[in-house]
């Protein structure tokens, strides 16, 4: 009976795609790679000397305010409104 079924399977089986074959090499490479890439772990970042080693050089620390622009300002007595509309107003033509 075995032999029966071998035959008969053999005759119906449709001929496999290339296309099919591709997208299974792709899927296996694809998780290859996934799995390769979580295989090592990273190494640690690092951007200068260590800092728990205490004969490490670093540079020294400066200070800078952070409102040093700051100008304060008190309030003024109104100048007339008139002379300050001609200063910031545009020269006419001639």
């Amino acid at each position: 009976m075995s032999a029966y079924r071998r035959a008969r399977s053999a005759a119906f089986e449709r001929p496999r795609s290339p296309l099919r074959r591709g997208i299974r090499a792709f899927a296996a490479l694809a998780l290859a790679a996934a799995a390769a890439g979580c295989w090592a772990t990273p190494p640690a970042p690092t951007a200068g000397p260590d800092p728990s080693d205490p004969s490490a050089h670093a540079r020294p620390v400066g200070y800078r305010s952070t409102i040093a622009p700051y100008a304060r300002q008190r309030p003024v007595d109104p100048a007339p409104w008139r002379e300050q509309n001609e200063q910031v107003a545009p020269r006419p033509k001639q």
